[in-house]
């Protein structure tokens, strides 16, 4: 089943969230400071194509919740409002529940990326 709902996530728009993950973390590699973040982008958006049958688990320390902040300054809040605002259209049929709900998970990465990892 899991294997479905990926090959259907790809064709119907999962292959856009990926993208906006890579063109998000291409701007942050293009200062040095920046490339820790930009890899953790990468990573997400290979998590963002294949986001059925994974959980995300979050911890992390003092360094993640620093990041964390400067993620939201600098466009995190942008790209989780996008994921909610697509998850919340799905949401409306009954067919698109579980497409939405993927993207609320997306959301909440696209806050809290740091600290965040892939299961």
């Amino acid at each position: 089943m899991k294997l479905i709902g990926n090959i259907l996530w790809i064709i119907f728009g999962g292959i856009f969230t990926a993208l906006s993950w890579l063109v998000v973390g291409l701007l942050w590699c293009i200062t040095i400071v920046g490339i820790p973040v930009g890899l953790q982008c990468f990573k997400f958006a290979k998590l963002s194509l294949f986001p059925f049958g994974k959980e995300i688990t979050y911890g992390g320390g003092t360094v993640s919740i620093l990041v964390n902040v400067l993620w939201l300054i600098f466009g995190g809040i942008e790209l989780a409002l996008g994921f909610l605002s697509m998850g919340i259209a799905l949401c409306v049929t009954i067919i698109g529940i579980p497409f939405g709900l993927q993207y609320f998970k997306l959301a909440k990465l696209a806050l809290l990326p740091f600290g965040a990892n892939v299961d």
